[in-house]
């Protein structure tokens, strides 16, 4: 018996003890097989560490070792690079693409209850009061398509468009909104469209980074910066924020005491540390931190040439309003027009101050928004005809928009109306308009009720808007994925159609 009780104990104890094991090989070898496999591979091939012939030679392609290095698209692309205008805040629609002559005649009477029963806004209580246009329609250009005197600028410009007149989303407050339109998702994590056509074709120039990002208004997006992260991609792939005031970049310059040899032996020294540890972990972030070196030296000579707009014609600085040494909206159209040239991927233009709330006279849709859209009338107009006669808007896509539209009804707080007129969020229907390659001209997609509250046909949603940008760069937004955390994302979820009525 005491034979058969040590025999049984020894047994429990081999038992535990080798589940205890596998516990640890699981817990904290997790990377151990990982870790055999890459010393396999790196076995005898540690010299691909010491130059490019060499890296390749070891099975690695021309991504791995630049992460922004030209890729083609999987189709035919229409367009080859993006200049993407978000109008920060979200502006009016009712008071500069959607006419609606009845919501006139209805002005400041009570808006009817089956309209806002059961639906959500941020700022409207109780009953409010319906609110006409506060601007003057008229039918412009070959196409006829109606524009406010709001953008007398613009109207010159309309049959290059086409407009998107019942764009919806599901998110009424404005950072989700934001990230929901550039990201795809409400929430933080995904990556922002610019980060992904990046991923997708990479750059042009590899002196400049594949993604930049202006910013005017005074202020950031409601969102942040995330709204052109690189989320869980590579954060090679995130846009630069540059500015148009001011050194383009910070720390462009190099301290005194610093030449431009020392620095290269700096980075080079650098860099030589980061191979040895992506030898060792194979961790992508490395290969991203290796290139961001790398190109922040070769930015410090092309950044500051781009990126000058006092060398430009004077005839093209008039055209666009631009004021050299202020950071405008003007200003960062030229920009955009020039960095496209230059071969940037992807340019983010956001205008802060669109708010129109009517809780003082800049958020007032008959003050504030008219001046709103004077900053921006002259140097959007000015873009589209600047690129057109360079011979640049057949090989990009221009693309305006906020991150949801206003509501036909007056705002009020605690069932009063504000001082001042002013619309609340609306996410049933808004306009946007795109323009470049691929595009057919003139066109108009959708159409909301006679108020203007919700989309009655063409409805599109913002996966359809990602899906349409995507397929004019020549991707199949369904088969466009990056896996993480053990699945595919992609940057329309699991939604999205191609727009097909606004394509040439």
């Amino acid at each position: 018996m005491k034979d058969k009780i040590q025999r049984l104990i020894q047994e429990r104890i081999i038992r535990e003890t080798e589940a205890k094991t596998r516990r640890h090989f699981i817990k904290q070898c997790a990377t151990g097989m990982g870790g055999l496999a890459l010393g396999s591979i790196f076995a005898g091939c540690n010299d691909f560490l010491k130059d490019e012939k060499s890296f390749k030679q070891s099975g690695f392609s021309d991504r791995d070792l630049n992460p922004l290095a030209t890729l083609a698209p999987p189709f035919g692309p229409k367009v080859k690079n993006v200049i993407y205008l978000h109008m920060a805040g979200a502006p009016s629609q009712l008071e500069m693409f959607d006419y609606k002559p009845e919501l006139q005649k209805l002005n400041n009477q009570e808006c009817p209850q089956s309209l806002i029963e059961g639906k959500k806004f941020a700022f409207i209580r109780g009953t409010p009061k319906l609110l006409g246009p506060q601007a003057n329609f008229k039918q412009e250009g070959e196409s006829g398509n109606w524009v406010s005197d709001n953008l007398p600028h613009f109207k010159t410009v309309i049959d290059e468009v086409a407009f998107l007149k019942a764009v919806h989303t599901d998110q009424f407050n404005h950072g989700p909104a934001q990230l929901f339109m550039h990201t795809g998702s409400p929430r933080l994590g995904r990556p922002s469209i610019g980060a992904w056509v990046t991923y997708g074709l990479g750059s042009e120039n590899q002196n400049l980074p594949g993604f930049v990002v202006l910013t005017s208004g005074g202020k950031a997006p409601s969102a942040g910066k995330s709204v052109w992260g690189s989320g869980f991609l590579p954060s090679v792939y995130q846009g630069v924020q540059c500015r148009s005031k001011g050194d383009p970049v910070l720390y462009i310059d190099d301290p005194d005491g610093i030449s431009r040899n020392l620095k290269k032996s700096t980075i080079d020294a650098i860099n030589k540390i980061n191979k040895e540890e992506y030898a060792r972990y194979a961790d992508p972030e490395i290969l991203a931190r290796i290139n961001q070196y790398e190109m922040a030296y070769r930015m410090q000579i092309a950044v500051p040439d781009v990126m000058n707009i006092n060398d430009e014609p004077e005839n093209i600085k008039q055209m666009y309003g631009v004021e050299p040494g202020k950071e405008s909206f003007a200003n960062n159209c030229l920009l955009a027009r020039k960095l496209v040239e230059d071969g940037v991927r992807f340019v983010q233009l956001f205008d802060w101050g669109w708010d129109s709330h009517g809780t003082g006279r800049d958020t007032a849709v008959d003050i504030g928004l008219r001046n709103k859209c004077r900053e921006i009338d002259r140097p959007m107009t000015a873009l589209l005809l600047d690129l057109k006669q360079r011979g640049l808007l057949d090989e990009t896509l221009v693309v305006w928009g906020g991150e949801f539209g206003r509501t036909p009804m007056q705002e009020n707080r605690e069932g009063k109306e504000m001082g001042f007129k002013g619309r609340d969020h609306h996410g049933d229907a808004f306009t946007m308009w795109m323009a470049g390659g691929g595009i057919n001209k003139g066109a108009v997609h959708g159409q909301t009720d006679e108020i203007g509250f919700s989309g009655v046909e063409g409805r599109v949603s913002v996966h359809d808007v990602h899906a349409t940008i995507l397929h004019l760069l020549g991707f199949d937004h369904e088969q466009f994925t990056f896996n993480f955390q053990g699945r595919p994302f992609r940057l329309t979820d699991v939604e999205g159609e191609v727009i097909r009525e606004i394509l040439a």
